[in-house]
């Protein structure tokens, strides 16, 4: 057994590329090493924005040799009457490299056939790593690739370097001129030259003593206590920010902090403006009081160590000043400019070609808000205040300080409507539209915010779904899923017992350029919401059948689609539960497969047997009970309702025949048949539960 090293020094790497390549890198190494029989042991990964590199512990010397038996042609066709192989023989030994001597007689289900145990011998584990490694290297992702020079590889930057060590032997082979080696190299300024290595073993240690933390774990500790120490050298605190931690961290091989000052005056400005600009443009972190208010200091991670730190940190502080002096201007810039102004510019914002502008799609999210809000039951204060957020909500798009800083839509739409003394929660709701902004994300907290951030995503859903840009399997370039997802939670968190057909179905009619297929459209959209919900409650541990018995019966309303799906997962662990629901899949087997629409009423004359009018009158008392606690939600008190119509349905069917002879009896019969399934069927599906 021996350590495999594998290292591809380059030019540096975007920070953001380098976790998920190490990632993919011992992936598809682990992947071809076991199809190629070869067993290993732990895998770890290594990065620095000039190197990508893994070590894999504990690999096997050579290949696992394989036996295996391949049949061949049938034994009659194999030898002739006087047992001598035949040419089909000679050819299947020869296809499977035996001598025709060696070939056995298996007897199968279907006959004798000719048979040939088979032997694949394990080759060099070295000789194997030759084309595998290259192989690996190049199959690493990337958002973006380059070529470089003349060559035709594609890489995230130009490669300098492979080192490839199993054990104390190089791996040799070629990347077009790129020969692989025993040698690293290290810090690119401060150690930049060649490091040979002995074996893998060294490779961590040899780094560190050339000024690279290679261990991404490792170096991300280390820059949190250097940023910690600067900042408290400031008798401040780093303000947390996990994101820019891990950015940062992969932005350097040996980190330095340095803690820098920005001009007083400054602090005038939203705090969202200072951390911004420093965070994106800069990558500084914001230094913070005891009690979470920001200094006017900084702190900077260098890649290199500095004679002079304070020079070091006058450099920074000039480059930040311009930032912050271009930011003050633009945000009392935009205070001068009323909200109007912003609102006409819209017009030429383009939301999509064939949707329209962007202030188009602020009066339709107006009127999806409106009617989503009365649809609640809001105070005739809180629609309006829908109304104005939505007007407002998109405005801050074309202020100077968002064109500056993108990520800062919504937020500085908030400060500008709390600047102009709008309410609240008009103010809040400018921000919380936009969320949940990613998987996991901040919901929306106020209820103005959250009934706009479901008309919004809901006019983007419906209006991509209207002129044909439903996501498929590969692509979701508006991002519709995530809008779904994020409408189901708030939905959920806000208990909103709104229709989501009819809400859908508002959203649509306000579409100047929707289909004329108004109802198919508005229909898709319904099931593709259906299907977040479904994932999202899967996800969260429902049984399958139970997730799709609720959703294929109703999902209208989402707060209601979580209760009932609840209270279904905790039925089907009674005792009774699988008898129920078979008692109800034969009900609705027999209406399905009948001819007849049995959609006429039940007509009690034709009753033949006393089993029927026991079903109908426990239907008909079950059927009050259930309509009623459906309404108060009392969804476990409902299943246990209908769980006393299992007896009425085994009595029915043990005696009275359903289908038959007579087509009027055999209606009536499949007509009460159906009146039983739409009781079940106001809960769930329950065909859909396994049993």
């Amino acid at each position: 057994m021996e350590t495999l090293l594998l290292e591809i020094g380059s030019e540096e790497i975007p920070a953001g590329y380098i976790e998920p390549a190490l990632k993919a890198m011992a992936s598809h190494l682990a992947e071809r090493l076991t199809a190629a029989r070869i067993d290993f042991g732990a895998m770890k990964t290594f990065g620095t924005p000039r190197r990508l590199a893994l070590l894999a512990a504990d690999v096997a010397d050579r290949q696992r040799t394989v036996s295996s038996e391949v049949l061949g042609p049938p034994a009659k066709i194999g030898y002739d009457e006087k047992g001598v192989p035949t040419m089909a023989a000679r050819k299947f030994a020869q296809k499977v490299g035996i001598s025709v001597d060696r070939l056995k007689i298996r007897q199968t289900a279907k006959g004798s056939y000719l048979c040939a145990t088979v032997t694949e011998r394990g080759r060099a584990t070295r000789t194997v790593l030759k084309k595998m490694l290259p192989e690996v290297i190049l199959s690493i992702p990337f958002p973006k690739t380059m070529r470089w020079a003349d060559l035709d590889l594609h890489f995230a930057r130009p490669i300098l370097y492979v080192t490839a060590l199993l054990g104390r032997r190089t791996v040799p082979f070629r990347l077009e001129t790129i020969q692989s080696g025993p040698s690293t190299r290290g810090h690119s300024f401060m150690n930049p030259g060649r490091i040979k290595l002995r074996h893998p073993d060294e490779y961590i240690s040899a780094l560190r003593d050339a000024n690279v933390i290679a261990d991404i774990a490792e170096r991300r500790q280390v820059v949190a206590e250097a940023i910690a120490r600067a900042a408290a050298s400031k008798h401040g605190r780093v303000l947390r920010d996990d994101a820019l931690l891990d950015i940062v961290t992969n932005l350097v091989e040996r980190p330095f902090a340095t803690a820098g000052k920005f001009d007083d005056a400054f602090l005038t400005l939203p705090r969202e403006i200072l951390i911004t600009a420093m965070r994106e443009h800069q990558k500084y972190f914001a230094v913070v009081d005891s009690e979470g208010r920001l200094k006017p200091f900084f702190v900077a991670v260098n890649n290199t160590r500095t004679r002079d730190p304070e020079l070091v940190a006058r450099g920074h502080e000039r480059v930040l000043r311009a930032r912050l002096a271009d930011a003050k201007f633009f945000y009392e810039s935009d205070l001068k400019t009323p909200f109007d102004t912003w609102s006409q510019k819209l017009e030429g914002v383009l939301f999509q070609a064939q949707l329209g502008s962007m202030q188009a799609k602020v009066e339709r999210v107006m009127s999806v808000g409106a009617h989503l809000a009365e649809t609640l039951s809001l105070a005739p204060a809180a629609v309006q205040n829908v109304k104005q957020a939505a007007r407002l909500c998109k405005t801050d798009l074309v202020s100077q300080v968002v064109v500056e800083f993108p990520k800062l839509q919504g937020v500085m739409g908030r400060i500008y409507a709390a600047v102009r003394q709008e309410p609240v929660d008009v103010a809040s709701a400018v921000e919380e539209h936009y969320r949940p902004t990613h998987s996991g994300g901040a919901l929306p907290q106020t209820t103005t915010g959250a009934v706009l951030a479901v008309a919004d995503k809901m006019d983007t859903i419906c209006a991509c779904f209207s002129v044909g840009l439903a996501p498929t399997g590969a692509s979701d370039p508006y991002a519709l899923r995530r809008q779904g997802i994020g409408i189901v939670h708030i939905m959920r968190q806000q208990q909103m017992a709104a229709s989501l057909p009819a809400l859908i179905r508002h959203s649509i009619s306000r579409l100047e350029s929707r289909r004329a297929d108004t109802e198919a459209t508005a229909e898709a959209v319904y099931d593709f919401i259906k299907r977040r919900m479904s994932r999202l409650l899967v996800e969260e541990g429902y049984d399958r059948d139970v997730v799709a018995a609720i959703v294929d019966a109703d999902a209208q309303q989402v707060p209601d689609v979580w209760q009932r799906t609840a209270a279904l997962q905790k039925r089907k662990g009674a005792a009774d539960f699988e008898a129920l629901a078979t008692a109800f899949k034969r009900v609705v087997n027999i209406i399905r497969k009948a001819e007849e629409t049995q959609r006429g009423a039940v007509d009690e004359s034709r009753f033949e047997d006393p089993a029927e009018s026991e079903l109908l009158a426990a239907g008909n008392a079950v059927k009050e009970k259930v309509a009623a606690k459906l309404k108060n939600g009392r969804y476990e008190d409902v299943l246990i309702d209908i769980s006393r119509l299992r007896g009425p349905v085994d009595r029915y069917f043990e005696n009275v025949l359903v289908m038959a002879e007579d087509p009027v009896l055999r209606a009536n019969r499949l007509a009460l048949l159906a009146d039983i399934a739409g009781i079940f069927e106001s809960f769930a599906d329950f065909s859909k539960i396994s049993t």
